[in-house]
């Protein structure tokens, strides 16, 4: 039981640490609220998300998926298109204070579950990693390394508001957070070349 909880922590780390859309929203958000509180909806909607990719992937959609051949160039053609769009919303934003600026409630659920449930690069993390490797355990040794790589989203993205808060705190001006917007959106965009080249080497 221990070893699919250690294996499910260091799993969830090694793919949720990369710099993506739904790490950049999280964090944005964190920073642009006076309060952490206010940003809220946003972490519990993005880790409510990533519980339910991982319960669907360890579920046995995993399975399914990998047994279906032309779904999974379908998912990284629809990745790339996703990347390069949200890399452009991320770059325009900035240019204009759009992607920079503080949302409602309501706002902020839309967008976490766009960005969350959209993402097809997300879907292949869950789906093609976290499933995959969750196949090697029993029934219950597989829901306790689901727990795992689930409780390690709900940290993380609490987390990573929390320095996003601590950031809007030091940089009053906001050119700290643009910068990193800039470089966000030139990291999706290599995200979304390196999903294109991976696509066109499996056609």
């Amino acid at each position: 039981m221990w070893e699919a909880i250690i294996h499910g922590i260091v799993l969830a780390f090694g793919l949720i640490l990369p710099l993506g859309v739904q790490n950049i929203f999280v964090f944005n958000q964190g920073a642009l609220h006076p309060k952490f509180r206010s940003a809220l909806p946003v972490i519990v909607t993005a880790s409510i998300c990533d519980t339910l990719l991982i319960a669907a992937a360890v579920g046995g959609v995993s399975l399914v998926v990998t047994s279906v051949e032309w779904l999974v160039p379908i998912l990284y053609g629809a990745g790339v298109i996703f990347l390069a769009f949200m890399g452009w919303k991320t770059w325009t934003g900035t240019a204009e204070a759009g992607e920079t600026k503080v949302l409602s409630m309501k706002g902020q659920i839309g967008y976490a579950l766009s960005v969350s449930l959209l993402n097809p690069h997300a879907i292949m993390d869950t789906i093609g990693v976290i499933g995959t490797n969750s196949l090697q355990y029993d029934s219950g040794e597989r829901w306790a390394f689901a727990a795992a790589t689930a409780g390690v989203s709900w940290l993380w993205f609490a987390g990573l508001a929390a320095a996003g808060r601590g950031l809007g705190r030091v940089d009053s001006s906001g050119k700290i957070i643009r910068l990193l917007n800039i470089i966000s959106a030139l990291l999706i965009w290599a995200m979304a070349i390196y999903m294109a080249v991976q696509l066109t080497a499996n056609l």
